[in-house]
């Protein structure tokens, strides 16, 4: 078993010095508990400095470590070895995105969709801080909790199809997280957020495929915020025809 052997076959791109993308293969010490992760930091370590990829907590919190193994987004801190060997494991970038290099993806425009929801509270009626905590019920915290779980490792993205064909739809992790807020009994920046999440490239664009929700590694169901949010954008327009004078 110690001499035991896995292929890890590596999406390779460095564009100073390449004019397209190449796989690399490395033979990797085959460990019941290594995860991918583990795999690359021996490759990166042992064999080839140059390799690039992030990582940072290796505990599935970060969302840092997010690439396509065998085509299908994945933690790499949270995917063993033992689930493929002996059989090869394809490592590439997170698909939907634009590479710098190697397994490394360009962020800005999620961080930009992001952004967009403004995914904090907003309240300028707030009570202030010597008042005490804002308190809500069991009831209220569970209305929304299970859309704070994101961790923002952007696989719901790599695995939306919309995502591939239309590149400024806001996005599963966007919408998810601005309809977190939305539901949240201390918010008040609905009306903000919605004309954003309400928008041709918000919540109309998706088509229900639900693979977003499938690939979340925290069990936020993307596709069930997005679902939420049509009902909430479809009664908001019925009122818009129905009672206008009802608009502000």
């Amino acid at each position: 078993m110690a001499d035991e052997k896995m292929t890890l076959e590596v999406f390779r791109y460095n564009p100073e010095e390449d004019t397209e993308p190449r796989f690399q293969n490395y033979e990797v010490p085959y460990k019941k508990d290594w995860v991918i992760l583990d795999a690359l930091n021996w490759v990166k370590d042992n064999v080839d400095g140059t390799l690039t990829y992030r990582w940072s907590c290796r505990m599935g919190v970060c969302g840092s470590c997010g690439m396509q193994i065998n085509g299908v987004p994945k933690l790499t801190c949270a995917v063993f070895l033992k689930n493929y060997y002996p059989n090869p494991i394809r490592v590439e970038p997170l698909a939907n995105f634009p590479v710098i290099r190697d397994l490394v993806i360009e962020m800005d425009g999620f961080m930009e969709k992001l952004k967009s929801v403004k995914p904090w509270i907003i309240d300028d009626d707030e009570p202030p801080l010597s008042e005490g905590a804002y308190k809500q019920t069991p009831a209220q915290l569970a209305n929304f909790k299970q859309f704070s779980m994101c961790i923002n490792c952007m696989l719901c993205y790599a695995a939306c199809p919309v995502m591939a064909l239309e590149p400024d739809f806001l996005g599963p992790a966007a919408i998810a997280l601005g309809q977190r807020y939305n539901l949240d009994s201390r918010d008040k920046g609905n009306k903000e957020r919605n004309e954003v999440i309400f928008s041709h490239e918000g919540i109309w664009d998706c088509t229900f495929v639900g693979e977003c929700t499938e690939v979340c590694p925290k069990k936020v169901d993307p596709a069930g915020a997005i679902q939420q949010a049509k009902v909430d954008g479809a009664i908001d327009m019925v009122k818009s025809v129905l009672m206008p004078w009802g608009k502000k």
